[in-house]
């Protein structure tokens, strides 16, 4: 078995994996050392119980979510070599064997009258399991994307958010026009139809960046990932469409909060993003921005009255950048009727008993004391509705 272990080669990365690690640390113990192979096997047994209690189980997720030469072979798009499926196909028998290692021989070569931990073990078809994720892997992922769909940058790389907003879209209420132009092209991506970019504008509070992050949440089981990027880290974005061009998987690079000013050095930065192959070469990756400015530039009465000789067209030139998203969505401050109806609806929710009539009061009420009218505002009334209940 250990032998075994160290032949992977399309596995091999799994050599890194700390249980995995533990095992192999485990099988190169001397069991007539009793002391070091009570203290190897039990170093396994806690690293196991840390994912659950059922070995097979682990390995068979690990297995399907590795990153390796044989799914970046596949996902280049030239064909793979026979020598490498040999290898894959040999691996996963290995894996399916490993699969069932319950430490029963190892535990009775050891001269230990003390208790050793046990765990559980299942036999699955891994040849077959494997082939099926292979032939789903543009919803389910592989590597890191196969465990997290929300990610942001870090250093300039990848990092998932393990606790991501669980904002829904059931939870939403209101703007159902704008929330649906959001949805629909972000399932024509998925579906592989042109999709654009997308600028979200609007008053603060109306919903706009819990519409995108709604949305991802709802279509991360068809594939759908989202990385959020700052304004600082705009440079960045053609590294990251380098690296996902070729993934199986549809991405959102999500900017909250976008403005601008005119000397601004990363307005060049997303300009050039968005007149260049976010959806041409790279037809898995749109942008999508949020913003409480139409034309994205804090412009000055001075900027209007400069010295430039050609002043007209260096201010088309920073007004025209919203244009270059191909979808923009105004999300507008809510009228009464629509605050009345997002209040009515978050009362439901929340299970407020409250007469109409009173809740409304109240509402507007806090909507005055509170810069006026929105789902926000809507949202947060109710929250304190409910805790005085």
């Amino acid at each position: 078995m250990l032998a075994q272990m160290k032949s992977l080669v399309v596995f091999r990365p799994l050599l890194q994996n700390k249980v995995i690690e533990k095992l192999k640390n485990l099988l190169e113990t001397d069991t007539q050392d009793t002391c070091k192979a009570v203290d190897a096997y039990s170093a396994f047994a806690a690293a196991l119980y840390r994912h659950g209690d059922n070995f097979s189980d682990y390995l068979l997720k690990a297995v399907l979510d590795s990153e390796n030469v044989y799914i970046t072979a596949c996902c280049s798009g030239k064909p793979v070599s026979g020598q490498l499926k040999k290898c894959l196909d040999a691996e996963l028998d290995i894996m399916h064997s490993l699969s069932l290692f319950d430490g029963s021989e190892l535990r009775s070569k050891i001269d230990y009258d003390g208790f050793l931990p046990e765990w559980n073990n299942t036999d699955y078809n891994f040849a077959k399991i494997y082939a099926e994720r292979m032939n789903n892997l543009h919803k389910e992922g592989y590597g890191i994307f196969a465990k997290y769909h929300v990610f942001t940058m870090r250093d300039g790389k990848l990092v998932p958010v393990k606790h991501p907003d669980p904002q829904s879209m059931s939870e939403l209420s209101g703007y159902e026009l704008e929330r649906g132009k959001v949805y629909d092209n972000t399932r024509a991506l998925l579906d592989g139809k042109p999709a654009s970019n997308v600028l979200l504008y609007g008053d603060a509070g109306t919903g706009k960046s819990s519409t995108v992050k709604a949305v991802a949440n709802e279509l991360a089981k068809d594939g759908l990932r989202i990385i959020e990027i700052k304004k600082n880290q705009l440079y960045q974005i053609p590294d990251i469409i380098d690296s996902l061009t070729v993934n199986p998987l549809k991405f959102i690079l999500f900017i909250d909060d976008l403005s601008f000013s005119s000397n601004d050095n990363d307005f060049a930065a997303l300009k050039a993003i968005l007149e260049g192959s976010v959806n041409g070469k790279s037809s898995n990756i749109a942008v999508y921005a949020t913003s409480n400015r139409r034309h994205l530039i804090k412009e000055n009465f001075s900027d209007r009255s400069g010295d430039e000789i050609h002043l007209a067209d260096t201010m088309q030139e920073l007004m025209s950048l919203s244009e270059r998203f191909g979808l923009t969505i105004t999300y507008s401050r809510p009228d009464k009727v629509l605050y009345e109806h997002i209040v009515t609806s978050l009362a439901a929710a929340y299970d407020i008993n409250v007469p109409h009539d009173e809740l409304m009061i109240k509402a507007e009420a806090h909507a005055l004391r509170n810069g006026g009218r929105s789902p926000r505002v809507a949202k947060q009334f109710v929250e304190q509705m409910k805790a005085k209940q």
